[in-house]
């Protein structure tokens, strides 16, 4: 953090001793560890944080670089699966202020998703893994040139598009996605999970996405069934906490109005394909919004204004946090 205050400070033309305030959301966990709470609590049932409601506290004595009087201002937390990112999440869409059928939820390796109906918060969250965020996924890493970014099924084969146009090398996080989507299309994904192989080594799990001779790493581009076992559970968690939140509440995704996603993983993922493979529910697109990072948005809100602050206080009061078991 002091890393990245340096850079920004850098780049403003500002000295860190100038800063006199600063708001931080993040997972409970982070935040646990950032104030220096416990988190053992957190890894056992009912997983409890040590602490919800809103905390100022001295900047230097969190090891901040910041003025000497600086406060580090963190907005309360809701469970130990559901931090103050997401109801800074929440604030920034103005969600909890619709008097319509609204899912607003933030992908992640767990996905924190609130339903709001009737004037009522209801919050679950569910572990959905690292697998949006490309860990655990063969030929995976974060998106960067040659990265796989596109993919869809035509005339018999699957077609890709990568970052800056560059020999593809990787797979980022929405191409997973999208590549899985693809080969359902194409019948090469059975509804199990289980690949049709197209290739005649002994690998009977994998499938040659992009031959040897078309990559920038000299080797094939392949797709493996444990990529697709990857995909499947997070996507299986996603919906099921859709699903629940609904169910609770007496509704079915179609009386939703309106379904928020937020996040980095969130921008860039192609609805369609998250449509296709059932990690969302079948809705017309006009209801779907990709929000972007609106967590970082509800903490600049809170960072220019007390009465947002208080604003967040009042709303974690009022959102109700489900156990999914």
């Amino acid at each position: 953090l002091n890393e990245l205050l340096a850079d920004l400070c850098l780049e403003s033309q500002v000295s860190p001793a100038a800063i006199v305030d600063a708001v931080l959301v993040g997972n409970t966990a982070m935040h646990h560890l950032f104030a220096g709470l416990p988190v053992e609590q957190l890894g056992r049932s009912p997983f409890s944080p040590a602490i919800t409601t809103s905390s100022s506290l001295p900047a230097i004595a969190l090891g901040l670089n910041l003025g000497s009087e600086a406060l580090a201002y963190l907005p309360p937390v809701i469970a130990g699966y559901v931090g103050a990112d997401h109801l800074a999440m929440l604030m920034a869409t103005e969600t909890w202020r619709s008097s319509h059928n609204v899912i607003a939820l933030d992908i992640g390796t767990n996905t924190e998703i609130s339903l709001i109906t009737g004037g009522k918060i209801t919050c679950c969250s569910c572990a959905s893994g690292p697998a949006f965020e490309v860990s655990h996924i063969h030929e995976v890493m974060r998106a960067s040139p040659g990265a796989i970014e596109r993919a869809r099924w035509f005339e018999g084969k699957i077609l890709w598009q990568t970052i800056a146009d560059q020999p593809p090398v990787c797979i980022c996080g929405s191409g997973i996605l999208d590549i899985v989507s693809a080969l359902l299309d194409g019948g090469i994904i059975k509804s199990t999970g289980a690949l049709q192989i197209n290739t005649e080594s002994d690998k009977k799990h994998e499938w040659v996405l992009v031959p040897a001779d078309q990559t920038g790493i000299g080797h094939d581009l392949m797709v493996t069934r444990k990529d697709v076992h990857e995909i499947q559970l997070a996507k299986s968690a996603i919906r099921s906490g859709v699903e629940i939140l609904l169910k609770q509440a007496g509704l079915t995704a179609a009386d939703l109005d309106a379904f928020i996603v937020a996040g980095a993983f969130g921008t860039y993922l192609d609805l369609r394909s998250a449509i296709r493979i059932g990690m969302f529910p079948p809705l017309f697109l006009e209801k779907f919004h990709q929000v972007g990072n609106a967590a970082g948005v509800g903490a600049k809100q809170m960072l220019l204004s007390l009465r947002k602050r208080q604003e967040a206080e009042q709303l974690a009061k009022r959102i109700e946090y489900m156990i999914i078991i």
